[in-house]
């Protein structure tokens, strides 16, 4: 795991539950790690994020510079506006 910072999104509320997703907003940023999953913990963590989150490809910043990834987002109808607390 390695921490990264992925630019232009806002963690924020999947619309009617107590779970995150993103949204694109301007100068706002999401911190966060970089994983790389087997293929058994990738089928496990589909099966936890649901039908509604899909892995969209993203950059973000990491310590050795810039490089693709992916996240799971909800559709943008689906995020609200409210930001998502960060818990300790």
């Amino acid at each position: 795991m390695r921490p990264a910072v992925l630019p232009g999104q806002a963690r924020v509320f999947f619309r009617g539950t107590p779970y995150p997703t993103l949204l694109a907003r301007p100068g706002a940023r999401v911190e966060g790690a970089l994983v790389r999953p087997s293929l058994d913990a990738l089928a496990a963590l589909r099966r936890y994020e649901g039908p509604c989150y899909r892995l969209c490809p993203v950059r973000v910043r990491a310590r050795r510079g810039w490089c693709r990834a992916r996240a799971w987002v909800v559709p943008r109808w689906m995020a609200s506006r409210e930001p998502w607390p960060r818990r300790a």
